[in-house]
């Protein structure tokens, strides 16, 4: 499951090679392999060197992740670390320039550590030495002599604040966490830290405390809204939060701490997603959640005035990231038919210099497909938005079977941008339709909370009417529509072969939860002070909720599959455990339907080695092939 439920200047174009799908429409593409697609290159951006000369990545070329570095000037690319069993994850240089950070877990158990390697040697040291610990990156003193490191080492319910000297390493307690509040920033000084506790899914609390003095001021209020800190301000008079308080949609507030007084900055028609405030203070930058894609605004910090900021087209900036000297700012841009390449765009020549090409030359972009918002009335006439995939060989008279998609979740999103195994099923002559259900973020607070303890109702039938607009397509075989998702939207899978057991041809259900009885009760210790909200949604298992959750438990109604099903789980998933996916197969098996089941041995929640997305994308395209895609093959 994830736990989810947290005007433009433009002056350079740059173009991402894409064609209006009209004009792409009808034409038939080359078809490429998971191998040519997963050939693609997946790039992430953690930080740029005290000289402003290269950046520091996290790049899958090796099948995992490892860190590079590119230098900007002539982008060529240097391999930092060559693991080969486990992903390493950039977190950050050193000042030095020489000596960087990553993080990386064991087959994926989340109880990620932070290492400290060099660049002129092989040498690697964990800096959180904690045996069964979970431990993040939490950003750097004011002066760049330490980090902070969030870890669960002391106990595994709660992240503790820590801070480790760049000199010896030795960690220093700054924040004991004793009662569930999850730290969200720290002031330059070190005297505040802004913490929040979570109340349900749509109700959070927000506090500042003083560490010296210990006062704990509530920042938040009773109402059922969302209250998320961000920065502080350079001189720590006051920091910045976004909340939906009496709006629909978040905002953002400046807090005075010597006042208390709160002045509403930026707000508008959709969810403020985010608050960047540059080393110095120079620059800000906004990020708008507008329609399921990222809308990125850059002001003048001192007098919030918006200044210019390339617009890249069909580009949609994931990650943004500013140099210390604030001359350069990195940009992750993602686009529905490319995976996410590299910008630096420096703000005093107005340059937008782009860095990698993550695409597989083998691959013609115009034979992939855009992305489309779309919106379709459901059961009760709500407004379902939703992100389509239209196969360019689909026509009336050349019709092809279809998919519905659940994210996961609960509250989670589908979004515009390129997604491997979605691109890969269109290419091969399915469409497929991501459905942002009825409490799905992103679309307000009220339809938030359209789905609170009323799962497997009016989530799973947007899914089911998701289908009826798939159907009302002319180029659409109305018998041939499967469902398909992973973890909250794998439950959702199987919900529909159970609960609405002839609304679909067939299943693929990836890690999804069967049982929500044990998954519930089985949340990992750090999520402690997530789980009561997510009882207050979903429902306690230890109290007459129980009742509800097992009606809602597809392996309690495994005898009403008559469905084919494709199953995926990794081993070694903590948030749902193989159990969840055992015993449901075991079940179908017990029907005599078919039922195939890929187990991978290294993979936890989510699948990160390439070779295991490849068996996952040619077993699912064999098995859609097999029991979905028949008429259409004739």
């Amino acid at each position: 499951m994830n736990s989810v439920k947290i005007v433009s200047f433009a002056l350079l174009v740059v173009g991402l090679a894409s064609c209006n799908p009209s004009e792409k429409a009808g034409r038939t593409p080359k078809e490429y392999s998971s191998e040519q697609l997963r050939s693609n290159t997946i790039i992430s951006a953690a930080g740029i060197s005290a000289d402003d000369s290269r950046v520091l990545v996290s790049n899958n070329v090796s099948g995992i992740f490892n860190v590079h570095e590119i230098t900007i000037n002539d982008t060529t690319d240097n391999v930092l670390t060559k693991s080969t069993k486990e992903s390493n994850f950039a977190i950050a240089y050193l000042p030095d320039g020489e000596h960087f950070l990553y993080a990386s877990d064991s087959g994926g158990d989340e109880n990620s550590h932070i290492y400290l390697a060099s660049k002129t040697d092989t040498s690697v040291v964990d800096i959180t030495p904690w045996p069964g610990s979970s431990n993040s990156f939490f950003g750097w003193s004011a002066d760049k002599s330490a980090i902070y490191v969030l870890s669960n080492q002391r106990d595994k319910r709660f992240f503790d604040l820590w801070k480790l000297n760049l000199s010896d390493w030795k960690p220093t307690l700054i924040y004991q966490n004793d009662t569930g509040d999850e730290p969200g920033s720290l002031s330059h000084n070190e005297q505040f830290i802004t913490l929040t506790k979570s109340i349900t899914t749509d109700k959070n609390e927000l506090y500042l405390l003083d560490l010296v003095s210990k006062k704990k001021t509530t920042i938040s209020n009773a109402s059922e809204s969302s209250w998320i800190p961000q920065s502080f301000e350079k001189d720590d008079s006051s920091f910045y939060y976004l909340t939906n308080d009496s709006s629909d949609f978040r905002y953002l507030v400046k807090y005075s701490i010597a006042t208390a007084e709160r002045e509403k900055i930026y707000e508008t028609k959709w969810d403020v997603d985010g608050f960047y405030l540059s080393k110095n203070g120079k620059y800000h930058t906004l990020f708008i959640n507008e329609d399921g894609k990222n809308k990125v605004l850059l002001y003048d910090h001192a007098t919030n005035k918006p200044i210019d900021f390339p617009q890249i087209e069909d580009g949609d900036v994931m990650n943004l990231v500013y140099s210390d000297s604030e001359k350069n700012i990195l940009l992750t841009v993602g686009s529905s038919t490319s995976p996410s390449n590299l910008y630096v765009y420096n703000t005093d020549t107005k340059d937008l210099k782009q860095l990698t090409n993550t695409l597989n030359s083998q691959i013609d972009e115009n034979d992939l497909v855009k992305a489309e918002v779309i919106r379709f009335k459901s059961f009760d006439g709500k407004e379902i938005p939703a992100i389509y995939y239209k196969p360019l060989i689909a026509d009336k008279n050349h019709k092809v079977p279809a998919l519905v998609y659940a994210h996961g979740g609960p509250g989670g999103q589908s979004r515009v941008g390129f997604n491997t195994s979605i691109q890969f099923l269109v290419n091969h002559g399915y469409a497929v339709l991501l459905v942002n259900n009825r409490g799905s973020s992103g679309y307000g607070k009220e339809f938030y909370k359209m789905d609170n303890k009323d799962h497997g109702n009016g989530d799973l039938k947007d899914f089911i009417w998701g289908k009826k607009w798939l159907q009302e397509q002319n180029y659409i075989d109305s018998t041939e529509i499967g469902i398909m998702g992973g973890s909250y939207g794998g439950n959702i899978v199987l919900n529909a072969l159970t609960l609405h057991p002839d609304e679909f041809k067939v299943g693929v259900n990836m890690f999804g939860v069967a049982n929500w009885l044990r998954t519930l009760k089985s949340i990992p210790p750090y999520w402690e002070s997530f789980r009561l909200a997510l009882y207050e949604e979903l429902g306690d298992p230890n109290s007459a909720d129980s009742v509800r959750l097992k009606m809602i438990s597809p392996l309690f109604n495994y005898e009403k599959i008559t469905k084919p099903l494709i199953v995926f789980q990794g081993a070694n998933d903590v948030r749902v455990l193989q159990a969840e996916s055992d015993e449901i197969v075991a079940g179908v098996k017990k029907n005599g339907i078919p039922v195939e089941y890929v187990l991978f041995p290294d993979e936890g929640h989510g699948f990160i080695k390439k070779e295991n997305q490849i068996e996952t994308d040619n077993k699912t395209l064999a098995f859609l092939e097999q029991y979905l895609k028949v008429k259409s093959k004739k």
